[in-house]
């Protein structure tokens, strides 16, 4: 039973993804009773998983949720903002639910108040949303990305720790499940208890110890495996077939030219099926951006009704295929970009008229494979950002001197927005201003071996772009030779290999440079980044890009590109090692990092 239980979780929660991609769609084309249909089945597929495991709870609130979407089908009710936003807070209830079974608890009955708003909503009845909408971003995001949450909560906390939004949650719904009350509530008349029932054998109370484990798999098309399968029995025959020339070889008494060739041409063959067998692991390993990105119109949608404005989010790009860790892994930044496009770039519908501007504003939303890059875009036709005031914030908030601040360009001055501390609003709020966001968003890009930049400009929006690798599990790289010891460095830092010869350089200040095509670049010895004793200097070097500079590194000799799958040093963490590897020949090669090397160097 915990078997189906995770099955359903799995199941149901692309379901419920689904269906609040649709209900954001819906609002847009209400007339659409496809999209209504396909909303009304999710629902109703997710009460009957629920219904077999007996999640009482669970199916109480699907089959309010459907009655309502039944009578919109029906054409009794019409699509309104304020019914859309009580059908909106249900699903971030089942959302809420799911995450505790999850954990194998049976879950807490939905708020009175909500299924109150549900009935009151298939009646017909005015529906007050404004505490609904108030709660709805940090409910939703809470079950989504668990920082939204706790960006919500910290500002504006009481003495008792308790945070702002919680007053909104209280007024619409009652106590959030777990969290004990000063006074027990009163319960309404015909209102649904919080009673528990549940099967030992399913689901565990409260901190049991059994729990539904976290899903670690991937979904792939069958064909995708069918073509690893295919592979691998390909390699096992060229395999046998390598062991049957290696003895003949060995059995013969003088060198057989004919089997020497064979053995050639069967080396080239296995070389070819590894390659391949590794391109279509890789493969199998893809998934498409677009199930990440469309989540993303709820939390824009709900922001914006929670702000007063009115906030489109465009998707482009969804078919575009990232590695799956990656695209895990890019999901917070993502989340906090598309937040500050909605709270802090795009103006109030008021501000948006007084300019000329349509009153609906609009966020981009794209990706993009370029070479062995994905390219994510995130742009809206905001109010932009001002450099000058980045440049005195940044002064007044003691992130940077006065002195350093007078000496940057318009395009330095937009890149202050990504350091710690750093925030354009004068007060915090529940949602931003405590100058969090684009730090914790270039910080993890950074991890993910990717670059961001931004551009803006006052009334004309802002365009932020993300450049990632492909995939993390294999990486290109240069493998090179330092005092008899290789070492890789990834190949996306090279820019070229060039002969290091010491009549050509000349100093700068107190550091090595070499002019290379009218550009004066700094030569750094790789031995001195590792703190390695040579005797002879450098005589060959590569040059790396160093974030937006250029520089010389000096090594003594290359051994050739390879890609390779690099392993972490457990135990170890030394700086600038990004891991290890093996080389052809069974030597470890530690893979460097150049950003972490080159640290304080410049």
């Amino acid at each position: 039973m915990q078997d189906l239980l995770a099955d359903f979780l799995t199941e149901a929660s692309d379901l419920l993804d689904d269906v609040d991609i649709g209900l954001v769609e819906l609002e847009q084309r209400p007339d659409d009773a496809g999209l209504l249909n396909q909303v009304f089945r999710g629902f109703h597929t997710v009460k009957g998983g629920a219904g077999f495991l007996e999640a009482t709870p669970l199916v109480e609130l699907c089959h309010r949720g459907e009655n309502l979407l039944d009578l919109l089908r029906g054409g009794s009710l019409r699509i309104t903002p304020e019914i859309m936003d009580v059908i909106l807070a249900a699903t971030g209830e089942v959302r809420r639910m799911f995450s505790e079974m999850e954990r194998g608890a049976m879950p807490e009955a939905a708020p009175a108040g909500l299924l109150l708003a549900l009935e009151a909503a298939a009646k017909g009845e005015a529906v007050d949303t404004s505490a609904l909408r108030a709660d709805s971003l940090p409910a939703a995001a809470a079950a989504e990305a668990s920082h939204v949450l706790a960006h919500a909560a910290a500002p504006g906390a009481r003495a008792d720790g308790e945070p702002d939004w919680l007053g909104y949650y209280r007024a619409a719904f009652g106590d959030p499940p777990g969290m004990k009350a000063e006074a027990a509530p009163v319960q309404e008349a015909g209102a649904p208890t919080s009673s528990r029932p549940y099967r030992p054998e399913m689901l565990a109370p409260v901190g049991g110890a059994q729990a539904v484990a976290k899903d670690a798999t991937i979904r792939v098309d069958t064909a995708r495996f069918d073509q690893i399968l295919n592979l691998s029995g390909e390699i096992g025959l060229t395999k046998n077939r390598l062991s049957c020339l290696r003895d003949a070889l060995l059995g013969a008494s003088r060198r057989d030219d004919a089997a020497a060739e064979t053995l050639d041409a069967v080396f080239s063959q296995l070389d070819t099926l590894v390659s391949d067998l590794q391109s279509a692991v890789m493969m199998a390993r893809m998934q498409p951006v677009g199930r990440v990105f469309q989540k993303y119109s709820r939390l824009a949608r709900d922001l914006a009704r929670q702000l007063g404005k009115d906030v489109e989010l465009n998707i482009t790009g969804g078919e575009t295929e990232v590695d799956k860790t990656i695209l895990d892994e890019l999901n917070d930044p993502l989340v906090h970009l598309i937040r500050n496009a909605v709270d802090h770039g795009i103006e109030t519908m008021v501000e948006r008229r007084s300019v000329g501007k349509p009153a609906r504003g609009t966020v981009h939303l794209s990706a993009r494979q370029t070479g062995d890059s994905i390219v994510i875009e995130v742009s809206d036709d905001g109010r932009g950002m001002d450099p000058d005031v980045i440049r005195r914030k940044a002064i007044e908030k003691g992130v940077i001197s006065a002195e350093d601040a007078a000496v940057l360009d318009n395009a330095h001055c937009l890149q202050l927005i990504f350091l710690p501390g750093f925030s354009t609003r004068s007060e915090v709020s529940d949602l931003s201003g405590r100058g969090v966001g684009m730090d914790v968003v270039k910080t993890n890009i950074e991890k993910l071996k990717g670059q961001i930049d931004i551009q803006s400009a006052p009334g004309m929006g802002s365009h932020i772009v993300i450049s990632l690798p492909l995939t993390l599990a294999i990486l290109p790289v240069l493998m090179l030779k330092l005092v008899d010891q290789p070492y890789a460095i990834p190949l996306s830092v090279v820019r070229e290999i060039i002969p290091l010869r010491q009549e050509e350089m000349h100093t700068v200040g107190s550091n090595q440079a070499l002019t290379i095509r009218g550009e004066i670049l700094p030569v750094i010895d790789l031995a001195v980044l590792l703190g390695r004793q040579r005797e002879e200097p450098p005589s060959l070097a590569v040059v790396l890009a160093y974030g937006e500079r250029q520089l010389v590194l000096g090594v003594d000799g290359f051994i050739g590109q390879d890609e390779v799958m690099i392993k972490p040093l457990e135990g170890i963490h030394p700086k600038g090692v990004a891991g290890a590897t093996l080389s052809g020949d069974g030597t470890l090669v530690l893979v460097l990092e150049m950003k972490q090397l080159l640290e304080g160097v410049f």
